[in-house]
């Protein structure tokens, strides 16, 4: 069959060998007629096609993809396209909001002897794509570098005053350093001044007098769980906010520490400061003489005699207003009473995803054609996340196999970013650690936001709230509760 209208366009096809490719050699035998839009690649299982595979077709120029495997009960290897179902699933849900009409891919199941379903699949989803048309270039693609505004109201108060268990905290940890049974931890990672008033830095607590450098409060802003990996083998401490004790959650239930390694010490959190926001305020090169919170405000006075009062309901960051954890998922010694969120509390949507939800696919193909632009391709959130742990063997640096090259190009640095939310789909904390350490401010938690969403609606889980939990893409059920087969329309 010629092309079906106009000019032909660029469909790929990824065909479980044992089934789906049999069913198209069937088709091809009995001579059913069938669009050429097609470019068929075999694999050996449908669970065989990660979703990246998908991902980089579309960003490098195909107008649709076609994943078809084994019906469900019927693969060759068993379970393949049970889990293919949970991550092609995910990853169609997710196309949205990076601007990619989702009714360019679709997976679907036909037998080998099934050569009539073949060919209505095929013709189906050509029709389909036809109707879209071609899919927008990415040179024509406008950039833009539209950023979030406005302040959506927190989930529960938020403060900046000195935590009042802050001490007993201290005495917690200087008697867990000073037990002489040999069973405590080497050391306990938490927070101390940095380098000036504003910032905090990683203290190391070896003995219990470093323990006196401890800080807690708004400027805690980093998730020391991401460093708890390269102790592994040794016992080690661990000051956590709600978000932090979530990652220590996954790391353990990925076998990347070892719970009885890790002693947990929790403190109820009032919320962190979005630094880019304070210095927005103050002034970029503004130096500052001394920060301290007062209430729900923080106050900052600068060397050059201005001061500022800066509201926490301003400052905060998005992660906060949105937290529903602000205490430790699980603790070892726990300070203080734990920080309790009002009764029947909602967060409001976060201002990026109001940004982006307002927007059509292509201004969202723009959005992030924008942003990557401005992009260093330093890898901080790669660094700085808790859960992105195969560095030394990332795709990024990797010539086996060889998924990016070093061009700097807005197309391989977005693609960079869907690997990592693909990577964390089911994973993610919420920490935002990775918009967070970006040196230009790239707004990366959205992507994390949105798979972490779709993760939560088709499968009721939230990474980092119970240890015996399995991921949900490590797993599958045969009856998915919220996953409807798709029917191609034609077929």
């Amino acid at each position: 069959m010629p092309v079906m209208t106009g000019k032909e366009l660029r469909i790929v096809g990824f065909l479980c060998n044992w089934c789906s490719y049999g069913g198209a050699d069937t088709a091809g035998v009995a001579r059913f007629s069938q669009p050429t839009d097609l470019r068929i690649v075999r694999v050996p299982c449908s669970g065989r096609v990660n979703p990246l595979f998908v991902i980089k077709a579309l960003l490098d120029g195909a107008d649709g993809v076609l994943v078809s495997g084994c019906h469900p009960r019927d693969c060759h290897y068993s379970e393949g396209n049970y889990y293919a179902r949970r991550r092609l699933e995910t990853l169609k849900e997710f196309l949205p909001i990076i601007g990619i009409d989702a009714r360019r891919f679709e997976y679907t199941w036909v037998s080998a002897s099934e050569g009539q379903k073949w060919r209505d699949v095929v013709a189906g989803f050509t029709a389909q794509v036809h109707e879209l048309g071609p899919a927008p270039k990415w040179d024509e693609i406008k950039p833009s570098c539209e950023v979030q505004s406005g302040c959506p109201a927190p989930r529960r108060p938020l403060g900046c005053g000195a935590h009042p268990a802050l001490a007993e905290l201290k005495e917690q940890i200087k008697a867990v350093l000073a037990a002489k049974d040999g069973k405590g931890p080497d050391c306990v990672l938490g927070w101390q001044q940095g380098y000036d008033p504003l910032t905090t830095t990683m203290l190391i607590m070896e003995k219990p007098e470093d323990v006196d450098k401890l800080v807690w409060g708004p400027l805690n802003v980093q998730n020391l769980a991401t460093f708890l990996p390269e102790y592994r083998g040794r016992t080690i401490g661990v000051v956590v906010k709600g978000c932090d004790s979530k990652a220590v959650v996954e790391l353990v239930q990925e076998n990347l520490i070892k719970r009885e390694e890790v002693v947990i010490f929790g403190m109820g959190c009032n919320g962190t400061v979005n630094m880019r926001h304070v210095r927005e305020v103050v002034g970029e090169d503004a130096v500052l003489t001394e920060v301290h919170g007062k209430g729900a405000d923080l106050h900052i006075a600068t060397a050059a005699g201005k001061n500022h009062v800066l509201p926490m309901l301003e400052i905060a960051q998005d992660k906060c207003r949105a937290c529903a954890l602000p205490s430790a998922a699980c603790s070892d010694h726990f300070a203080g009473k734990p920080t309790v969120i009002p009764e029947g509390a909602e967060a409001e949507t976060e201002a990026v995803m109001v940004l982006l939800e307002g927007m059509s696919l292509e201004q969202r193909l723009g959005f992030w054609k924008g942003h990557m632009e401005r992009c260093i391709r330093c890898y901080a959130c790669r660094n700085a996340c808790p859960m992105c742990v195969c560095r030394d063997h990332c795709v990024a640096g990797s010539r086996d196999p060889h998924w990016m090259t070093q061009e700097d190009t807005s197309t391989q640095k977005l693609f960079f970013q869907l690997i990592h939310a693909m990577h964390l789909a089911g994973r993610c904390v919420a920490c935002g650690e990775c918009g967070r350490s970006c040196p230009v401010g790239i707004p990366l938690y959205a992507l994390k936001i949105q798979i972490n969403r779709i993760v939560n609606r088709l499968f009721g889980y939230e990474a980092g709230r119970d240890i015996a939990a399995l991921p949900p893409l490590l797993g599958f059920e045969v009856q998915e509760r919220n996953i409807q087969e798709h029917h191609i329309g034609g077929a």
